[in-house]
């Protein structure tokens, strides 16, 4: 009887063929959250109890769906390889490598040398996906229609690696974090030019892709963390970097935010470039020190908390009643 629950159980919650890679964006917004309301924490000197819930939430998450991925790629290889040949969904797998990197920066905070170890594999990751997709472009009869926002992720991730390594002790880590900027930036620059073609001249995206256009300011937030880890100060550059990643989000917020986009596990999308627009937004406040900035960061950290929230409880009923893990 027992045997028959658990088989009727694994039947309503779905198969694990069907799980999403773009699950992982999960882990970016969460971890993205943790780390905000630890910054939060230096500017608004709030507990950081938030900071360290939400993190361990980050690390669990990704554990889960590691092992839950793995077993997908063991049982069904050949639905796993077709994901990531696609010329979309394939972009997604960018997301577990900036899961590592964000991750590394929340282990660090409890044990450097663990954190050191997990941001090496993520370099390694976010370094070998970004010549992949970048090696793909290349190869000709390339559709302009493909070219959709979540293509900046395994780019973003690149860029990642010195917003989680601007510390890193090793004698080599700066050299790897201005490898980073440098193909990071310029692809970026490249990827963002031909999306922003696709969206002008070509038919609207399908409305469940909607939702990763707000991954278009992560290439400005993402760079302005790395580019002031890197230099270990914020200047004009920094700040053009920031405020036009800012302007973006709130032209694609109201074309983002409609109740007429249906939920779905893409939604994850706009969590992680908000959660970078937070955290660039508190440093920025922090270094400014206008209660203007400081209150804007305050309401991004509000908003950013309130997303994450909604889109957890959401993916939660979208699992149990059957409709996450499903064709």
């Amino acid at each position: 009887m027992q045997t028959m629950a658990a088989v009727t159980k694994q039947r309503s919650i779905g198969s694990i063929q069907f799980l999403p890679v773009n699950l992982f964006a999960a882990v970016m917004g969460i971890s993205g959250l943790s780390l905000a309301w630890r910054q939060a924490s230096q500017l608004f000197s709030v507990p950081t109890i938030i900071a360290d819930i939400s993190g361990m939430i980050a690390i669990l998450l990704f554990i889960v769906l590691g092992i839950g991925y793995l077993w997908k790629w063991a049982l069904y290889p050949h639905k796993v390889k077709t994901e990531f040949m696609h010329p979309i969904i394939g972009n997604f797998y960018g997301t577990i490598a900036v899961a590592i990197l964000l991750l590394s920066s929340i282990v660090g905070v409890y044990s450097k040398h663990t954190g050191q170890v997990i941001w090496i594999i993520g370099t390694i990751s976010a370094l070998v996906l970004c010549f992949v997709f970048v090696t793909r472009l290349l190869n000709g009869n390339f559709e302009p229609v493909n070219k959709v926002p979540a293509s900046l992720i395994p780019v973003v991730g690149t860029l990642d690696i010195s917003v989680a390594g601007g510390t890193m002790p090793f004698p080599w880590a700066h050299e790897i974090n201005l490898l980073s900027l440098a193909v990071g930036g310029f692809v970026a620059l490249v990827f963002f030019t031909l999306i922003f073609s696709r969206l002008i001249h070509h038919a609207p995206m399908p409305t469940g892709l909607t939702p990763s256009m707000i991954i278009m300011i992560a290439p400005f937030e993402v760079g302005f963390l790395g580019y002031t880890n890197l230099e270990q100060r914020i200047d004009s550059f920094a700040s053009i970097l920031y405020y036009f990643g800012l302007f973006l989000f709130v032209v694609l917020f109201f074309k983002v935010f409609r109740k007429s986009n249906p939920f779905g596990a893409s939604w994850w999308g706009v969590s992680f470039p908000m959660a970078a627009l937070s955290n660039a937004a508190l440093k920025y406040a922090m270094f400014v020190d206008s209660w203007l900035l400081i209150d804007v960061s305050g309401i991004i950290l509000v908003l950013l908390s309130l997303v994450v929230v909604i889109l957890f409880i959401r993916t939660t009923k979208l699992l149990f009643s059957g409709n996450l893990l499903k064709q």
